[in-house]
């Protein structure tokens, strides 16, 4: 086994809301998608949909400003723990509309667009008639031609600067951006120029596998980490797409990446791989050559510079000794 879950080294911003913030407090026009919303105050009644919304705002210190957080893929990060454990969780997964609604709030902000499906929240425009703003992840916009034509780390600090505006915490967005990009550059000056890079089979969910395309900040972090995804030929605005054992096979990754998460283990998809005969055939399987990644770290949020690290480790241990 290559590579382990644990750990980050994102900085903690410093949690406390000063009362000249909350008075200097400049209104601000954010257009998220295709919904422009202009925010005269920060959202007091916030509640996040998914984890790595959730920890964006916590690693912004903004955790007095949320009422509510649902969907964990992994366990929070061990230095906001403390904070998340003051916030009500409404769900293991996706809260019902009416539980979402009884914590009164006024803001959602969530990285998956089927947050607002009408079996879950209702659409962006309903919760806007009912006072409600929103937010979502500019890569999952419901228009696919409002998405970005790559993800890049630019997304993520993006989305950390529009959070930032929205809530009035500008500075704390520019010293966390500022902190990312710094561990990348360490990173990618431990990794240095690779010649020879490993070619990887990112396993995300079961049968059929599901894997990621060249487009999402899955294959991003692939790059940054000196590997090379064997699906980076599929190319459509989504990170994660359906393929067949037959190419898999045919491909023969160096590595493969098991994706692990809550709803579908790594060690789940380790057995599938060891178990069927059929993948014996995968150089990877024989050699045991499996790196473990949560799926928190796979998702644009505070986790992906680390993704990055703990990948690049386990492909290149010699680079980091």
């Amino acid at each position: 086994m290559l590579g382990l879950t644990s750990g980050c080294n994102t900085k903690i911003v410093e949690s406390t809301q000063t009362a000249s913030q909350t008075i200097k407090y400049t209104p601000v026009a954010i257009k998220n998608c295709d919904i422009s919303i202009t925010y005269k105050k920060p959202p007091q009644r916030a509640v996040t949909m998914t984890q790595s919304a959730t920890e964006v705002m916590l690693a912004l210190g903004l955790e007095k400003h949320m009422v509510g957080t649902a969907y964990l893929d992994n366990p929070i990060l061990r230095e906001y723990q403390q904070a998340y454990s003051q916030i009500r969780v409404l769900a293991d997964k996706y809260p019902s509309h009416e539980v979402f609604l009884s914590v009164e709030p006024d803001f959602v902000f969530t990285t998956e667009e089927s947050a607002f499906d009408k079996q879950t929240l209702n659409s962006r425009q309903d919760l806007l008639k009912l006072g409600i703003n929103s937010y979502l992840l500019p890569i999952e916009c419901e228009k696919t031609e409002l998405r970005p034509e790559r993800v890049t780390m630019e997304n993520l600090y993006q989305e950390i600067r529009d959070i930032g505006q929205i809530f009035g915490v500008t500075e704390r967005a520019d010293k966390l951006i500022t902190d990312l990009k710094n561990q990348l550059q360490q990173t990618q000056q431990k990794i240095g120029n690779i010649t020879n890079k490993k070619r990887i089979f990112w396993y995300d969910s079961e049968n059929p596998p599901v894997t990621v395309s060249s487009w999402g900040m899955p294959n991003h972090i692939i790059e940054l980490a000196g590997g090379e995804n064997i699906f980076k030929d599929i190319q459509k605005k989504e990170a994660w797409v359906t393929v067949n054992w037959e190419d898999v096979i045919a491909r023969q990754p160096d590595v493969i990446v098991l994706i692990d998460a809550n709803w579908s283990s790594a060690e789940e998809k380790r057995k599938i791989l060891k178990s069927n005969p059929a993948y014996s055939k995968l150089k990877a399987v024989q050699e045991d050559k499996f790196i473990i990644l949560g799926f928190s770290y796979t998702m644009p949020g505070i986790r992906n510079i680390e993704g990055v690290k703990k990948l690049a480790q386990a492909l290149y241990p010699e680079r980091f000794r």
